[in-house]
């Protein structure tokens, strides 16, 4: 395993991120958590990464059981967040703090990031002054490095950075589809890291699943390489710039970690073959118009819906609808998306609580009508 070249201290290119681990029965599938921990850490990678908002809280709770009771600290990075809504003033932030590394199960954090910044929730970081009070964790010890995870335009990270030249590493999201896409501008957001001279931490490589599961015509595309996975094409293309620190995946099965892992192990970037596959595969996911969702729940867990809308999975279903005219979407949507109580695609009261939190900065209660009228007929 190669030493990364950013930062000692990490085994490896590749993250293990925990926003979507194993569930069972609405709890993290503890023993599978384990598992692919253990696959993990043996391949020779350490570096684990979290949010409380993820899981409901499951994700940093799993972790001390699953990693931090079963390893010695010096064997695992962990990374953790401030996210915006756990916190109203300067005062809050530091108990908070203490609850995360209770709930991680450990006395510091390799890494913290100010999280999901963007131009509205970066006015309040300042006012509560965040980052100094991050940057004062840091030299008391309990925070190792310091950096920011980002979900905005160019021109606003070019800000925060100019301002903030305390910041030693930046998370951004970043695959082959969004490359050029004009609302994630994922080239121009790692070339402001580029100009700032920032290491940068990969999120979204499969843009939530979208790079795996591919339309027919894409996927004849990838398999005609006679290579890996889809998803290690995803990975590999992420990881083949210079300016990558590491890329982070979120696995929710074995099945993932040990594909991901057989990409990660001994890495080698993208040929000019596969760059020319999956630009092709661009061109195809482009002419379909699809919504650009990633299933990160943000507008669902944090924010939670007054209608209890189960949001991702309406536009999975009206994805799938389209792309792979899945004439069981109407079913899926029907009988599990709006089972159990969840709120209908028309039940939507258009309060806009859903867009404000969205990273992807979709239009949402426009994209639920087109919901409502593909399967509320």
């Amino acid at each position: 395993m190669e030493q990364n070249k950013f930062f000692p201290e990490i085994r490896g290119n590749f993250g293990f991120g925990c926003m979507r681990l194993p569930m069972k029965d609405g709890k993290v599938d503890a023993e599978e958590f384990c598992r692919m921990a253990d696959a993990f850490i043996n391949a020779g990678f350490n570096y684990f990464d979290t949010a409380h908002g993820y899981l409901g809280g499951q994700s940093e709770t799993a972790i001390r059981d699953c990693v931090a009771k079963r390893f010695d600290r010096s064997r695992f990075l962990l990374t953790d967040k401030l996210t915006d809504p756990y916190f109203k003033s300067e005062a809050d932030i530091r108990p908070f703090f203490e609850r995360q590394l209770a709930w991680c199960g450990v006395d510091y954090f390799d890494f913290y990031l100010m999280h999901a910044q963007d131009k509205n929730n970066y006015e309040k970081f300042k006012r509560c002054r965040a980052y100094e009070t991050a940057w004062e964790l840091k030299k008391e010890g309990r925070i190792r490095r310091f950096g920011i995870s980002f979900h905005d335009k160019a021109e606003v990270l070019d800000r925060i950075l100019t301002e903030h030249t305390e910041v030693e590493i930046v998370q951004i999201q970043f695959n082959y589809l969004d490359y050029e896409d004009a609302s994630v501008e994922s080239r121009k957001v790692y070339e402001v890291c580029e100009k700032h001279g920032k290491p940068v931490i990969v999120m979204e490589p499969v843009k939530g699943g979208s790079l795996v599961n591919l339309p027919a015509a894409a996927d004849t595309i990838l398999r005609d390489l006679g290579g890996g996975s889809n998803a290690s094409y995803a990975l590999r293309f992420a990881g083949g710039f210079p300016n990558m620190a590491m890329v982070l995946s979120g696995m929710s099965d074995m099945a993932q970690m040990e594909d991901n892992l057989s990409a990660m192990r001994d890495f080698r970037p993208l040929n000019d073959a596969e760059k020319a596959a999956v630009r092709k595969v661009c061109d195809i996911f482009h002419s379909l118009n699809l919504i650009p969702c990633t299933a990160c729940r943000y507008c669902v867990e944090e924010n939670e819906c007054p209608k209890a809308i189960r949001i991702p999975d309406m536009f999975s279903a009206l994805n799938a609808n389209e792309a792979f005219h899945d004439w069981n979407a109407g079913f899926y949507y029907n009988n599990v998306v709006v089972g159990g109580g969840h709120g209908r695609a028309s039940d939507c009261i258009r309060c806009g609580k859903c867009e404000r939190v969205c990273p992807q900065h979709l239009p949402i209660r426009k994209l639920l009508g087109d919901v409502a009228a593909a399967f509320e007929k």
